[in-house]
């Protein structure tokens, strides 16, 4: 006996009903993760999938509520990694107050597990490169766009800037000043 969900949505043609389901995945609900969130959504690129270890959190579920107003077929919430199943791309936020070491340990190997074949996008902290791009743009008097570089390490003081590629408009600084980041 076919159930009232199936005796109102059919699919019109069987090569609708065999259309894959693709779903995005954001692990970690923080205010990086909400802001991942709701930049797929606006893009209304595919199913959405939000994973937090609070699964109650009312973030998610002010997500869900909203999809009246979306083009986004679904928006799944939990904490159980199961739901991540199947994924293609994993957007990662989580920091877990800045442990790493746990993101990667366990969070990670959860995510392969259930969707060994994704993408996974790990979100960083960007605050090193922009603030020196800013900074830089502001000692020229351009804009940062204009301004490119690349922090290597990890963010604060152990962060290294890779003087030999920073340019400004593609014009190597070490060029005109050989003396530059010494």
């Amino acid at each position: 006996m076919a159930t009232l969900k199936e005796k109102l949505i059919a699919p019109v043609t069987e090569e609708e009903a065999t259309i894959l389901n693709n779903k995005i995945i954001v692990v970690g609900i923080g205010q990086v993760g909400m802001a991942c969130a709701v930049s797929i959504l606006g893009k209304s690129l595919a199913d959405l999938v939000l994973v937090d270890i609070f699964e109650d959190k009312k973030e998610m579920m002010d997500l869900q509520h909203g999809t009246l107003f979306l083009q986004t077929p679904k928006i799944v919430t939990g904490k159980d990694d199961s739901v991540t199943a199947n994924s293609k791309i994993v957007m990662v936020p989580a920091g877990v107050h800045q442990q790493e070491y746990y993101v990667f340990k366990f969070i990670i190997l959860q995510i392969v597990k259930y969707s060994p074949d994704c993408i996974i996008i790990v979100v960083s902290n960007l605050l090193d490169i922009l603030t020196f791009l800013y900074l830089m743009a502001e000692n020229f008097g351009i804009h940062p766009r204009s301004c490119h570089g690349w922090i290597l390490g990890e963010h604060g003081d152990s962060g290294v800037t890779v003087w030999s590629r920073v340019n400004v408009a593609g014009v190597s600084l070490q060029e005109l000043n050989p003396e530059m980041g010494t």
